[in-house]
């Protein structure tokens, strides 16, 4: 065993007042575990609070088209009403119901 130190010979060859306590590396383990912690969940925080506002944001454009989209059916039924198309045939393309005389049937 010549040349290998065993721990008692290496902690006498140290002195005593710069030997590295267990307490003190535990603790120094625990304030740097608490401040990863603490990072974290300042992480989380503010990642939840950027999410919330997207949410809010999507949902605000999701009512808007939702409104657009019931505007858009009101116009819809509004333009395809039976009257007006019957309104437009007359007036624009002078279409008329055709006479009891005119009408033809054909059978197969």
């Amino acid at each position: 065993m010549q040349g290998r130190l065993s721990p008692r010979m290496l902690r006498a060859a140290w002195p005593a007042n710069k030997r590295p306590s267990w307490r003190l590396l535990l603790v120094t383990a625990l304030v740097l575990a608490c401040l990863i912690t603490a990072m974290a969940v300042v992480n989380t925080s503010h990642q939840t609070r950027a999410q919330y506002a997207r949410l809010q944001q999507l949902e605000r454009e999701r009512d808007q088209l939702q409104t657009e989209w019931g505007q858009l059916l009101l116009e819809e039924s509004a333009w395809s009403s039976p009257a007006r198309i019957e309104r437009l045939a007359v007036e624009r393309l002078e279409m008329r119901l055709p006479h009891v005389n005119e009408v033809e049937v054909i059978r197969p």
